[in-house]
């Protein structure tokens, strides 16, 4: 029997349900979850819906969202491998859940943004950002 096929991603319903599934996995995950929860001490009431904006953003061209979102990461002990699942993670939401030309681009976004934090936080790194 074929699966039903997944809806691409085109409504702010879409965005909240790639978030919150995406969430709910890092807070069950042993390698980050510490860091959102222990270290960093996120208020997910406050942290989710700036999350909301930041994808709506991205991938709707919304423009709620207001932020560095890097300069949040500098003072945490995350490395390559914190950013790595962080990326495995999303890319396994998006999969499960959608399908078409938003979900690639959310594919992909994530993807840069995950490789471009992790050099930035790299010792030794040379930028002028």
């Amino acid at each position: 029997m074929a699966s039903p096929a997944r809806p691409d991603i085109q409504t702010e319903a879409d965005i909240k349900l790639l978030v919150d599934t995406f969430y709910e996995k890092v807070n069950g995950d042993p390698l980050l979850s510490p860091v959102f929860n222990d270290v960093a001490r996120v208020h997910w009431p406050d942290h989710l819906p700036r999350m909301y904006d930041f994808w709506s953003g991205l991938l709707l061209h919304t423009s709620r969202y207001r932020g560095r979102p890097f300069q949040k990461h500098i003072p945490l002990p995350i490395d390559d491998a914190h950013f790595g699942r962080w990326q495995e993670l999303f890319l396994r939401t998006v999969d499960e859940l959608f399908a078409g030309p938003v979900a690639e681009d959310a594919r992909l976004r994530a993807q840069n943004i995950a490789h471009i934090f992790a050099a930035r936080m790299r010792p030794g790194r040379l930028s002028v950002l």
